[in-house]
Order: C-alpha cells, then sequence, then structure tokens
C-alpha cells in the first residue's frame, strides 16, 4: 500500500507531473527574486546541490522544505485534497 501510495504521489506512471509541476515553480520563483540557487539554499538552510536536484525533479521535496523554501520566497505554499470521485 504505502509503495503504490510513494508512486502515486511522485507521479510514476504520469511522468512525474506533480514533481515537475513542483520543481518548475520553484525555479521560476527563485529566478524572478533574483536569487541564486546558492543564495536560496542558504536562506533555507540547505545545501546549492539540493535545490538543483529539487529544480530537476530529482527527488520530490519534503514538506517541512518546501515550507522553508516558500517562506524565503515571499510565497504561500497551498496543498490542497480532491476527492477523486465526481
Amino acid at each position: 500500500m504505502k509503495e503504490r501510495a510513494l508512486k502515486r504521489i511522485a507521479g510514476v506512471g504520469d511522468g512525474g507531473w506533480l514533481f515537475a509541476q513542483i520543481a518548475d515553480q520553484v525555479a521560476q520563483q527563485r529566478q524572478a527574486s533574483k536569487l541564486s540557487q546558492r543564495q536560496l539554499a542558504e536562506l533555507t538552510g540547505t545545501t546549492q546541490s539540493a535545490i538543483a536536484r529539487l529544480e530537476r525533479g530529482g527527488r520530490p521535496p519534503r514538506i517541512d522544505t518546501l515550507l522553508r523554501i516558500a517562506e524565503a520566497l515571499d510565497c504561500q505554499l497551498v496543498v490542497e485534497l480532491k476527492s477523486r470521485r465526481g
């Protein structure tokens, strides 16, 4: 059950749409804020390589990491659950 849920979350089977979208948004907001990956990493308490990995969609980010990134980029993190039924 857990593996199936993780595959669904990671977008396995649909090209990784969810994490690709997050990666694109982080990169776009970072660039709009005129921050380098290194600067964003310093603001969020992580490494430049972790930001680069996230932006390429290499590894699904943790919610707490996304919250720190959103704060550093002066953005609101929105997470919502939608019913699959109608």
